[in-house]
């Protein structure tokens, strides 16, 4: 694998010393880094920063053809030491961030079901996130290679990360503001041979689906969307990602269904499909999933759900990216019936008499992402879900929420995320605790890359 070049030569001095000149040579500006790395595939259609990425998200799967061009501080802080080309040569890589957040709402006890800023009228850590992994060379063609990743989460955002099995007590049993996640550990095998690149992944995962990820530095917006706030986060399986052709790409997969480690009794075989579609010269991107598909009987989070995803660049400095899913469970307990709830799990709001029903839930979310400089960008989003039998949220009712906000960047290791939100519940008061309808909120967080 071509390692990415260090953007600022540093001599060998102490690590630490290192460190503060990769961040001083970052917040002044990039230095002439040479020409872009191979890729074997279509260019990417967006610049990163100030988004996320620089391709369409393909659902938590690697990129196959796209080269790796991530090379964080403390990295290169590492190359330029004793050890430096061992480092290297292993491709092994060591990262992460720091996010803090504060927000000012309407509503005094609770944001839910916004998330991940559940905590209203508070400053807090959300997420402290180390990495550790060795990404497959899928540039190349001549020759298999592997990966892996192990990662940890602490803050307030492990309630949204968290796998029933996995440390899982914090949140079902003792419901702590804070907690730790493992959040994935997984292996990769890529193998060249097979169409344009085939690669197997083993462990737990991202639930494939979807524009939203839990990794803070991964998102358009600081807050997420309905939409996300309440669909899967983290499976544990196999999955299956090959690259057809510069088009076309397909994925299957088998896991334990959505949010459980294998060796509970929740676990429920489950099946994943998607299909990648790009078209218009990389501009649009049409990514359909059948995500967890099995019986669907009411388990922990053994929802079923159909997703599409449409990203469209409109030119060099406007796009959309556009989400819809319809999810479900059967046989949920009635909330006001006899059967049991599953633990950290809402019953549904069935007809009188029924003792369980079907639970449906759609949603929709449109982002439309304006870049203003190569540091600054622009996000509006605007999203609707109707949680149908209340199950999902705890509220028989129906939401829509609107977001502005801005980003903005400090080199490509700091980035400030202020935002405007409204969100409104239908047919019932769904905000700060069932008291409210409407909820306005000021927000803002940080990241700071290592």
């Amino acid at each position: 694998m071509a390692s990415p070049t260090v953007t600022s030569p540093v001599e060998p001095a102490g690590f630490w010393k290192r460190l503060f000149r990769a961040y001083a040579a970052d917040w002044k500006g990039p230095a002439s880094s040479g020409p872009e790395p191979p890729r074997r595939g279509l260019p990417s259609p967006l610049n990163s920063p100030p988004f996320p990425n620089s391709d369409w998200s393909y659902g938590g799967a690697p990129d196959i053809g796209a080269p790796d061009t991530n090379l964080p501080p403390l990295m290169q802080a590492l190359y330029a030491g004793p050890n430096g080309k061992a480092w290297e040569k292993s491709h092994v890589k060591i990262y992460g961030w720091l996010e803090g957040s504060a927000n000012l709402s309407t509503s005094r006890h609770s944001n839910l079901p916004t998330a991940y800023d559940i905590y209203s009228n508070r400053a807090e850590l959300d997420q402290a996130v180390l990495y550790i992994e060795r990404l497959p060379d899928t540039v190349q063609t001549d020759h298999v290679d592997w990966g892996f990743h192990l990662s940890g989460l602490f803050g307030t955002s492990y309630r949204f990360t968290m796998n029933k099995g996995y440390f899982s007590q914090q949140l079902l049993q003792q419901n702590r503001q804070y907690g730790f996640d493992p959040v994935l550990e997984y292996v990769d095998l890529y193998i060249p041979q097979v169409a344009d690149g085939l690669n197997i992944r083993i462990g737990r995962y991202l639930s494939l689906p979807g524009i939203e990820a839990q990794l803070a530095p991964n998102n358009y917006i600081y807050s997420h969307s309905l939409l996300y706030s309440i669909d899967p986060f983290t499976d544990t399986g196999i999955v299956a990602t090959l690259k057809l052709n510069d088009r076309w790409m397909a994925q299957l997969g088998l896991s334990a269904s959505h949010d459980v480690a294998l060796w509970t009794a929740d676990a429920r075989p489950a099946a994943t499909a998607c299909l990648g579609y790009t078209f218009n010269g990389g501009n649009d991107y049409l990514y359909p999933c059948v995500n967890g598909l099995n019986a669907g009987k009411y388990a922990y989070n053994n929802l079923q759900m159909f997703d599409t995803t449409w990203y469209h660049n409109f030119n060099a400095t406007w796009h959309m990216a556009t989400e819809a899913w319809y999810m479900y469970e059967k046989d949920v307990p009635n909330v006001a019936g006899p059967l049991p709830l599953e633990k950290g799990a809402n019953g549904a709001y069935c007809a009188a008499g029924q003792a369980s029903c079907f639970a449906p839930a759609w949603a929709m979310v449109d982002y439309v992402e304006k870049q203003l400089s190569d540091k600054n960008y622009l996000s509006i989003r605007a999203d609707f879900l109707d949680d149908l039998k209340g199950q999902r949220t705890g509220y028989k009712a129906s939401y829509a929420e609107e977001t502005l906000m801005w980003g903005h960047w400090v080199g490509s290791t700091i980035l400030l995320r202020p935002e405007l939100r409204f969100d409104h519940s239908f047919h019932m008061r769904a905000y700060d605790r069932g008291t409210r309808r409407n909820q306005l909120a000021l927000a803002m967080d940080v990241i700071f890359k290592f």
